[in-house]
């Protein structure tokens, strides 16, 4: 079978391709620039167009043949490509359609992470430890793995470890053998227009899947009421959200092991390699000395991503906490704009950039940076910034005072970040 995957290079989308490919399935695509998974899609033997997706590269891949045209979610319905795809008459459809016919062509059991956050780091850890003790896995993670491909397939896998993004409602589309929930929380209004749209899509979610292990306010939980083998306290990782996530992850692997392994000895071993974790990108991710760079939009992942940031300061011996913030589009502002007010309580100053937008609501008002400090707590410690010489010079400063420095962003400003201060 011929795949085309529009948006390849993406964290979305190219993991897919690179599991696809694995599988023996003949995988091609398009993007507009080089995303971060495009080396990875080489490597693979990919055939990647990126610059201007006016449909030329995708005409002589329909001269080759193609079966299927998979694209992401980010793609408007009146795309060059998708146009020329449904005129051609090819299977089109988004990531999910094609995620499950893998699943099912492969004969896989679906361990499916989904959340409103934590969900990729979840994911990363499950494949961690999977890969540590021998686990016959392939999975797709939203995200670059420095320690594998973002997304794999070996003959003979057994398990397919997944990132479910709720966006766009994606992850209803599967029925996992195990659902792995980390945290939920209200986002995303412009696909659930209320909290209880919300809820109720995860709750379907839960009732499609055979088992759950879900974190229920601070407790770690299997919804059949079995024994947690790993809790969070068992771990030494930096900050109690990343430690309930290693939870999570470790119980997910045992019980992808059988409940005959679960000894203490076997406990142990994956609290140990857990304990070894090195961290997956823009998930707390160590940029260089006293650097790091974190996808934190939301104001729950924000305050999780602070603690955990606090400790690793006071860990390293490092003054206080820095934080630079680039809120993520202007619809999701509108609604969670109250939960910011505690969110960074405990750092020592906070760097608010302009929110990056993305698939806006036109008729909403652009919240202002100085609107969203006036409702902190702590509004004392923040200030507006801007990405320029300015805001690097400062950064600097703060660096050579020893404090630890960390973006939140799900946006544009994580480049401009790397730029300046991978090389530190």
């Amino acid at each position: 079978m011929k795949l085309y995957i529009s948006g390849i290079s993406g964290t979305g989308m190219g993991p897919l391709a690179l599991m696809a490919r694995a599988a023996g399935f003949e995988v091609s695509g398009s993007d507009l620039q080089k995303g971060a998974i495009y080396d990875e899609l080489i490597q693979a033997g990919i055939d990647v167009s990126t610059g201007d997706q006016d449909g030329e590269f995708l005409r002589t891949k329909l001269e080759e043949g193609i079966d299927w045209f998979a694209y992401t979610s980010a793609l408007p319905s009146d795309h060059a490509e998708l146009r020329m795809a449904r005129e051609a008459g090819v299977k089109c459809t988004k990531r999910d359609d094609l995620t499950a016919f893998l699943v099912e062509k492969l004969g896989l059991k679906m361990v499916a992470v989904a959340g409103t956050h934590g969900k990729t780091t979840t994911t990363s850890m499950i494949v961690w430890l999977g890969l540590q003790m021998g686990v016959p896995i392939s999975y797709i993670v939203g995200t670059t793995l420095g320690f594998a491909p973002s997304g794999a397939y070996h003959e003979g896998d057994k398990y397919f470890v997944y990132e479910a993004d709720e966006y766009d409602r994606n992850f209803l589309k599967y029925h996992p053998w195990l659902a792995v929930i980390p945290a939920v929380s209200y986002d995303h209004p412009d696909i659930y227009p209320t909290k209880e749209d919300y809820e109720k899509a995860f709750s379907q979610f839960e009732s499609q899947s055979e088992k759950v292990l879900a974190c229920r306010g601070e407790e770690i939980v299997w919804d059949d009421g079995g024994v947690v083998a790993a809790r969070a306290s068992d771990f030494n990782l930096a900050g109690e959200a990343r430690r309930i996530d290693a939870a999570l992850a470790a119980n997910a692997v045992l019980y992808m092991l059988g409940e005959d392994v679960a000894s203490p000895e076997k406990v142990d071993k994956l609290i140990s390699a857990m304990n070894d974790f090195p961290g997956v990108g823009r998930r707390f991710e160590r940029i260089s000395a006293g650097v790091y760079s974190d996808y934190a939009h939301h104001p729950e992942e924000i305050a999780a991503t602070v603690e955990m940031a606090k400790e690793e300061a006071e860990l390293s011996g490092r003054k206080g906490v820095v934080v630079v913030y680039q809120p993520h589009q202007n619809t999701r502002q509108h609604e969670v704009k109250d939960g910011y007010r505690d969110a960074f309580v405990g750092v020592d100053k906070v760097l608010w950039l302009p929110t990056y937008l993305t698939r806006e609501n036109e008729e909403l008002r652009v919240i202002k940076p100085e609107e969203f400090i006036a409702d902190l707590s702590n509004a004392e410690v923040a200030e507006v910034a801007e990405l320029g010489d300015k805001l690097e010079e400062r950064l600097r400063k703060y660096l050579d005072d020893n404090y630890l420095v960390i973006l939140m962003t799900a946006g544009p400003a994580d480049a401009w970040f790397r730029e300046k201060f991978a090389s530190l």
